[in-house]
This record gives structure tokens, C-alpha cells and sequence, in this order.
């Protein structure tokens, strides 16, 4: 029987881009919370040696330009295992969305194969294939809210995170994450949201709600600015990208008013992917 796992994806309530790294990589604050958006991951073991990707999504590849396949791929090398490894992939989290897709697959994998190949693999050199394979990718490993630091690998788990209902809307828009980190102009030097000012009035979301990408995205893509206003004419408390975008979300007060926003977005943005749904606790 294969092992599923529903894997969630995730959005970014600020992210600071602090500096630039002599090694290329960037220091970030950010405090990235799991959403109720899930792909699902089959994994199995065979007997034929290898690894085996199926994927429905249109434009997923199944070789190792993906990256749960370079999961399987490292896993099994760290394990010793000689064997084959089979996934499948059923996508939910839209590709190219700033939300993980990609990052919460290969976390799942890694998880997954922890558990079919149990003591193969310390906790500790789990994180480190997860840091190799990308900086989200930690993350994905414990889906809980948590302060990213370092190049977004490390982690400190955040509790006392509200369940905000969010309206997702993402236009049919490509964002190179790399090309928009490039283009940055750095500014910040240290990070000005502070945990426990957020922890004490979480709900006071306008002056903790930020992400540096947007003055790079935003520019080069006006219309995500529109759908962030439009989201605050219908009642959202603040709206932001996520990650490097498109994907841009409202929080709202309640759920009933997000479904409703989100039904509404639905008929004005009919090009766009359009989700309701909330943030996940630990």
C-alpha cells in the first residue's frame, strides 16, 4: 500500500529580505504559515530499481527537473537503499504560485521515505538534504507556522498564530523567484517585524504585513497591485504577495466573509485561480 501524505501549502505574512550573502544566497526574516491547500503524495517502495513520477498536472515534469523526483533521488542515495521508489503526485497548490508547490512536494517525499525506510536517515541530515534541495523546503518537513531565518532554513516554531481566513487569487502570470531576487535593491540591513510585537496584537496586521519582492514584482506586474486593492475594497484587513508571487492574499475577519469574497472573485477574475481557506496551526 503506497503512504499518502497531504502536503499543505503556504504563504508568507512578511518577508524581509535583510542581505545579500558573499555565497549568493539571502538572509530573509519571514514568518511563513501553512494553508489548507494540499497536494497529495503517493510514495511507495518496488523492487525495480529507480525512481517512478506520475503527475496529471500539465507542465510537471517527471524526471529530475522536479524537484520531489530529486528528493527520492538524494533520499535514497543518504539511505543506502537499492531498491526503486515510486511517487505521484496530485496537485492542488498551483505551480509557479509563491505558495511552495514544488518545496512542499519535495518535503513530503523526504518525510514519507523517513517513514517507509525508518533509521536510515538522522533528523538532522534530513534537514540538511531538505536545505539542498531549496530554502523552503525545511519548512515542509513540520508544516507548522515558524519564523524563517537564515536563507529561510532556519526555523523557529511560532504558536499563537490565529486560523486567518485568507482568499488566494493567482493570475495566470510566470515570476522567475531568482530574476526577482536579482533585480532587489537592498535596503533593509535588520528586520523591523518583531515576533513578539506580532504575537501581542496579531490581528493588527497593518504595520506587520510586508514583503520586500513586491517592490520588484509589483512593478513589473501592475495587475497584482489592482487585485491587492480590489481585495481590500471587499473588507480584507491587509493583502500581500506571497513569496516572490503572483499569488497575492486577503486576510479577512471571519470565513464566511472570505467564501464570499472568494465567489465574488471568481466572476472578476475569471483568468485567475481563486481559493477561500485559512491558516493551519501547529
Amino acid at each position: 500500500m503506497p503512504l499518502r501524505i497531504d502536503i499543505p501549502a503556504k504563504i508568507n505574512l512578511w518577508l524581509e529580505v535583510i542581505r545579500k550573502r558573499s555565497d549568493g544566497y539571502h538572509e530573509l526574516s519571514s514568518l511563513m504559515l501553512p494553508v489548507g491547500i494540499y497536494d497529495q503524495v503517493d510514495l511507495e517502495l518496488t523492487e525495480e530499481e529507480g525512481i517512478r513520477l506520475a503527475c496529471a498536472s500539465p507542465g510537471v515534469p517527471s524526471d529530475s527537473g522536479n524537484l520531489a523526483w530529486r528528493a527520492a533521488s538524494l533520499f535514497i542515495e543518504e539511505a543506502g537503499y537499492t531498491k526503486g521508489v515510486s511517487v505521484r503526485l496530485d496537485k492542488s497548490i498551483p505551480v509557479g504560485a509563491g505558495m511552495g508547490g514544488g518545496s512542499a512536494d519535495a518535503g513530503a517525499v523526504l518525510t514519507g521515505l523517513n517513514r517507509l525506510l525508518p533509521g536510515c536517515v538522522s533528523e538532522y541530515r534530513l534537514h540538511e538534504m531538505a536545505v539542498k534541495l531549496g530554502a523552503d523546503v525545511p519548512f515542509f518537513l513540520y508544516c507548522r507556522p515558524a519564523l524563517a531565518t537564515g536563507i529561510g532554513d532556519c526555523l523557529q516554531p511560532v504558536e499563537g498564530v490565529p486560523r486567518y481566513p485568507l482568499v488566494l487569487i493567482k493570475p495566470p502570470l510566470s515570476v522567475s523567484t531568482r530574476r526577482v531576487y536579482l533585480s532587489l535593491k537592498l535596503t533593509r540591513m535588520e528586520s523591523r517585524i518583531k515576533l513578539p510585537s506580532f504575537l501581542a496584537r496579531p490581528w493588527d496586521l497593518q504595520n506587520l504585513i510586508e514583503n520586500d519582492l513586491e517592490s520588484v514584482t509589483l512593478a513589473e506586474y501592475p495587475l497584482l497591485s489592482r487585485i491587492k486593492l480590489w481585495m481590500k475594497e471587499q473588507g480584507a484587513l491587509e493583502s500581500l504577495m506571497s513569496g516572490s508571487g503572483p499569488t497575492v492574499f486577503g486576510v479577512f475577519r471571519d470565513r464566511s466573509l472570505a467564501d464570499g469574497v472568494a465567489a465574488l472573485a471568481k466572476r472578476e477574475w475569471r483568468d485567475c485561480w481563486v481559493a477561500a481557506t485559512e491558516v493551519l496551526g501547529a
